[in-house]
């Protein structure tokens, strides 16, 4: 009895360990084919935070701390809508008396229960570019409404093979978020041109490496972002699966003149 238990035994441990080489025996396998194609091996696309930089960097004109993104903001993978408290000290000094001036009648109004009148004063403060949003203790706070595009990159349009999957990507990380914006310019369509960092992520390098996005070279030249998307592209991720993926400021050319 004894000598069938034993060798029972030797039979597994001779199982396990030619399981084990033949497992090693084919990741070896699979990282020499990635090898011999140029391709990034695994640990190497493992995403490592980008943290905020210390100090605004050059040609920034002005920084963003934002409320909590809602969902419904992100218009597609490369735009979005945030608000900024009115508390802010950029903020506070520029909002119009024209605005200060509903908000208040807006508040007598709905202590008398005149939500008509309340509605309509909300209206116009929408209109003049603000809104009055739920705080986080259910207080009510005036934000200032802004258009971001994220700097550097170009996400397919919504219509465009992979823009529900962009705009997706991007929701998840930036939902609920409060995000931290550099801006730099404002483009011609009055939406502020900016880098974007949420909890230590830098966005466009997380919707790069993901392949939600193209570097957009025609109007950044930074190197890190060609890098990111070139890994992106070996390894076939997102967007990059498809063969020959058509350029969404190619393909916005072709609508406009009617193609």
């Amino acid at each position: 009895m004894l000598r069938y238990i034993d060798a029972r035994e030797r039979r597994r441990r001779r199982m396990r360990r030619e399981k084990s080489i033949s497992l090693t025996t084919l990741s070896l396998f699979f990282y020499g084919l990635l090898a011999f194609y140029g391709l990034p091996l695994p640990h190497t696309l493992v995403e490592t935070p980008t943290r905020p930089p210390t100090s605004w960097p050059e040609g920034v004109q002005f920084q963003l701390q934002t409320l909590p993104v809602d969902a419904k903001a992100v218009a597609d993978g490369d735009t979005i809508t945030v608000y900024v408290d009115t508390t802010d000290p950029r903020e506070s000094s520029t909002v119009p008396k024209d605005v200060q001036s509903a908000v208040a009648q807006r508040s007598k109004a709905r202590a008398a229960k005149n939500y008509a009148k309340a509605d309509a004063l909300h209206k116009s403060i929408v209109d003049a570019g603000y809104r009055i949003l739920s705080g986080p203790n259910n207080e009510e706070v005036l934000a200032r409404k802004y258009r971001i595009r994220l700097r550097g990159i170009d996400a397919p349009e919504s219509q465009m093979p992979y823009g529900k999957e962009a705009k997706e990507e991007l929701v998840k990380l930036v939902q609920g978020k409060r995000l931290t914006i550099y801006v730099y310019n404002e483009d011609r369509y009055g939406r502020c041109v900016g880098d974007i960092y949420c909890n230590g992520l830098f966005v466009q390098e997380s919707l790069l490496k993901r392949g939600c996005a193209w570097h957009y070279v025609a109007y950044d030249k930074r190197p890190e972002l060609a890098l990111w998307e070139k890994e992106a592209r070996a390894a076939r991720i997102g967007l990059w699966a498809a063969r020959n993926p058509e350029m969404p400021w190619e393909w916005r050319k072709d609508r406009r003149e009617g193609r």
